[in-house]
């Protein structure tokens, strides 16, 4: 038996997403052509800017296609950044953010710009009163995730982004890990700019977007022919954006509701099965304020790479809680942020589950997993 629990990493393109993308083969024309190939290439596009759009409460000429989560980051950041230097030179962030926000604020960081990384909880929450206190009359950016990568934690993002409006700064989430679990309009959160990755939601790979509000002074990090608004040259990848746009309509056809209730009684399944079967574990995040899709557990005593090899060999695919760095293995930031000791975070795992997820899937991991735990323990006595 095979079962990939590993969708937060990326998920498997959905059949109806590959039909149209397909489709989109006759239609090879560069969008930017004025000749009839070229505009249906882009009329293409516009609709599946559109159904975006429309998805988050947003207007169509706020959505940048871009080539996934990492530069729709990079963008909102160093391009509102350095196009409001003048507004002033601090943002607030926090100690968990993925790697996509981390070193492009460490590298604003070296120019001369003052970074707050909040710090969080045990569950990885922030508190909003000490985000409260970190704004500064020069404070132009908070960039807040909306959920962990990781622990799957949600933020307050409703608080933070009445906070931000309050004092008219500017707040970006990265929404790559929740897009897709819950429902989102950026008008009522506040939000003025939110990352979105398409691999999450069983689009194709290498395609994102940025909403960024139509109002904001933004600059482009890549510079070329103008596409995207002036925002992100480059000939635009239309196979990929009908793909992405054909993946949100399927989310909005009630999709959405019923893959969050699916995949939460396959993750309290998991939790309730590895607590009855396995001893000394401890799990990873907010049980009441997390999407439904992750499940981060520390087994003590147990390695967690040597374990994800195990279960690979058994046909489960999962993460560890560990990241490679500069080829040094070190904890993940995330863990230890959150007040895991090295030994815990080392003995970490992520399950993350997707719609083409199952109970029997669940019922295999719980079958497989306490056994090769113990043995991990009984080789580490």
């Amino acid at each position: 038996m095979k079962v990939y629990a590993d969708n937060a990493a990326s998920t498997k393109i959905d059949d109806e997403v590959l039909s149209i993308m397909d489709e989109g083969n006759e239609h090879y024309g560069n969008p930017s052509c004025v000749h009839s190939m070229g505009k249906k290439s882009k009329e293409l596009i516009e609709t599946a800017r559109e159904q975006i759009a429309k998805s988050i409460g947003a207007k169509p000429n706020e959505i940048i296609f871009t080539s996934g989560g990492t530069e729709s980051n990079n963008l909102a950041i160093q391009g509102f950044v350095e196009a409001n230097s003048n507004r002033g030179y601090h943002i607030i962030t926090t100690s968990i953010e993925h790697a996509s926000v981390l070193n492009p604020l460490k590298y604003l960081q070296y120019n001369g710009y003052e970074v707050t990384f909040l710090p969080v909880n045990n569950e990885g929450l922030i508190d909003v009163r000490q985000l409260r206190r970190a704004i500064r009359k020069n404070t132009i950016l908070i960039s807040i995730m909306f959920a962990n990568n990781e622990i799957g934690t949600l933020q307050p993002i409703k608080e933070i982004g009445s906070i931000s409006k309050q004092y008219n700064i500017c707040f970006h989430t990265d929404a790559v890990q929740v897009f897709g679990h819950c429902k989102i309009n950026v008008n009522e959160l506040d939000i003025d700019m939110m990352s979105i990755s398409g691999h999450k939601f069983y689009a194709p790979k290498g395609i994102g977007i940025l909403y960024a509000r139509n109002d904001l002074n933004l600059f482009p990090i890549i510079y070329g022919g103008g596409q995207e608004f002036n925002l992100r040259s480059g000939t635009e990848n239309v196979n990929s954006i009908i793909g992405m746009g054909k993946a949100v309509e399927l989310l909005n056809k009630t999709e959405k509701d019923n893959n969050a209730a699916h995949l939460l009684i396959l993750k309290n399944k998991l939790i309730d099965g590895i607590s009855a079967k396995i001893s000394n574990v401890k799990f990873n995040g907010s049980m009441e304020y997390s999407i439904p899709s992750i499940v981060n557990v520390s087994f003590k005593g147990v390695d967690g790479i040597s374990l994800v090899d195990m279960l690979d060999a058994k046909g489960i695919y999962v993460s560890s809680g560990s990241a490679c760095a500069s080829s040094h293995l070190k904890p993940s930031h995330v863990l230890s942020a959150i007040g895991l000791n090295d030994n815990l975070a080392y003995g970490s795992l992520r399950f993350s589950f997707g719609k083409y997820n199952t109970e029997d899937d669940v019922n295999y991991i719980l079958d497989v997993l306490p056994g090769l735990v113990e043995k991990l323990r009984e080789q580490s006595r």
